[in-house]
């Protein structure tokens, strides 16, 4: 291991002959730790190398380390490198000059990128019940590690350079026959861009297919990935009614602008989990072809379906060009893995390739060359037959929990798929001042009236099964039924 040369400016010597040698070094490392510049558990030179590269005696460096140590500033272990002690706070707030240069200021489209859309009572904290969290309790890590540990082991090819910005062709590959088998899609590999997630595919379309002031519409309620997306395009969002059937283009209202895209989660509605039939798709699919919008389709957990045959793709029913296909490991998986994936129409092929590059927005090739191998053993296959079961046991569970304890208080219905479940009060509650109690008690649940846009809001929370215990379950009752029956937030 080689020994840390600092940045000109940390340590320097003046060797006019004023102040010893060992003083100024000395005093050069105790005033770095004063101000923040070296931290705790910093690995200094040793004395060879930092005698040699100040250009004094090995004893100076030698003596100066000694008075450090005797002051407690630095720790010296025989065979180790000399470090900054532990639990040392730099007072760099009073070290430094008082006169600083001011922050820029955010541009108009910079306050759109960072608006914080979720509002309070959207928990930002992990917890118990979280809403679209997996059971990370269920997940292969053995198989995953094994996939990981040949993927480090890479050729050295093109795949660790600067080809592939849309991801890896294996990955590509394993994506065409999983969608093709699951969803009824079709595509070429070129057709699919590997993004870090369905966020990052929203934020990219929306940039590259509108103008700011172009109309969107986005299901009422609805993702607020989505409205985040859409908000930081500059674009005009205009919330679609949201029945038991999904959404309903055609309760828009009448004389509005065309949209440029329509924004479904066909699969399991966004929060309410309801699935869209097919005379709905082709409903909506005719509304889009009368308006020219493109359909993000985002396929929200339709690898989750408890009950019933799963429907077809929008993707699959559309004209060429018309939707662009969205999904995501997340919830599969793991969300640490930042892998996601978009389908796009071959016209959108190049010119989306030269935007990743250009944002340079790749995921990790390696986690992607061990994905492609996990679902090419069959892995991930089984996985989701695993957790399928799982998660179905779960929710049912907290449904049978939350009807028994507060049946008479609010409206839950059995999950047909997906990771979470969205309770509905039946009384006027504030339910962010309900979520955020919820939070301070360590279940991170969500408000569900941030998912709307208009004034009129359902009141309700969004809670989490896939990960969630047995015991968190009943805990999370007890404490929504406490703070309900209290009818306040403290």
């Amino acid at each position: 291991m080689t020994d840390p040369v600092f940045p000109e400016g940390i340590l320097s010597v003046d060797r006019s002959g004023e102040v010893p040698l060992t003083e100024q070094i000395y005093r050069g490392f105790r005033e770095a730790v004063r101000s923040g510049l070296l931290l705790s558990g910093t690995r200094l030179p040793s004395t060879r190398r930092l005698a040699a590269s100040l250009k004094v005696a090995r004893n100076t460096v030698n003596t100066a380390y000694d008075l450090l140590q005797a002051e407690g500033i630095i720790t010296v272990r025989g065979g180790a490198a000399p470090r900054i002690a532990e639990g040392l706070s730099p007072e760099g707030a009073t070290t430094r000059p008082s006169r600083q240069a001011a922050a820029p200021g955010l541009s108009g489209r910079g306050r759109l990128l960072c608006a914080n859309l979720r509002y309070d009572g959207w928990c930002r904290e992990p917890g118990a019940l979280q809403p679209g969290a997996p059971a990370l309790d269920c997940f292969p890590y053995e198989e995953w590690a094994r996939c990981l540990r040949r993927a480090a082991r890479l050729e050295r090819g093109t795949d660790l350079q600067y080809q592939n910005y849309t991801g890896v062709n294996a990955l590509k590959q394993q994506l065409v026959r999983h969608l093709a088998t699951e969803r009824g899609v079709r595509a070429t590999p070129e057709q699919i861009l590997i993004t870090s997630g369905t966020q990052a595919s929203l934020s990219l379309l929306a940039q590259v297919l509108s103008d700011p002031g172009d109309e969107a519409w986005l299901e009422e309620p609805g993702y607020l990935g989505a409205r985040t997306a859409f908000h930081g395009a500059g674009l005009t969002i205009r919330p679609m009614p949201t029945d038991a059937d999904g959404a309903d283009a055609s309760k828009m209202p009448p004389g509005l602008p065309p949209p440029k895209m329509i924004y479904v989660t066909p699969s399991h509605h966004y929060p309410f989990g309801v699935r869209m039939p097919l005379a709905r798709r082709l409903a909506l699919l005719k509304a889009a072809d009368s308006t020219g919008a493109v359909v993000l389709e985002d396929d929200y957990d339709s690898e989750f379906l408890f009950t019933g045959r799963p429907v077809a793709a929008l993707y699959g029913l559309a004209e060429e060009g018309r939707v662009i296909y969205l999904g995501t490991f997340s919830k599969s998986l793991m969300p640490g893995l930042r892998i996601a994936y978009c389908v796009v129409p071959q016209a959108l092929v190049e010119p989306l390739t030269q935007l990743m590059r250009n944002m340079g927005c790749a995921a990790n090739v390696q986690t992607q060359a061990a994905l492609a191998w996990f679902m090419d053993s069959g892995a991930y296959r089984k996985h989701l037959k695993q957790i399928r079961e799982i998660y179905e046991a779960r929710g049912m569970h907290l449904v049978e929990v939350f009807k028994r304890r507060l049946g008479n208080r609010l409206d839950v219905t059995p999950p047909t798929g997906n990771v979470q479940v969205a309770v509905r009060f039946r009384e006027p509650v504030d339910d962010i001042a309900i979520a955020l109690a919820m939070q301070r008690r360590g279940f991170a649940v969500s408000a569900l009236s941030n998912c709307y846009l208009e004034t009129v809001r359902e009141s309700g929370l969004i809670i989490g099964f896939a990960g969630a215990t047995p015991d968190q379950i009943d805990r999370g009752a007890d404490t929504l039924a406490g703070l309900l029956s209290e009818n306040c937030a403290t």
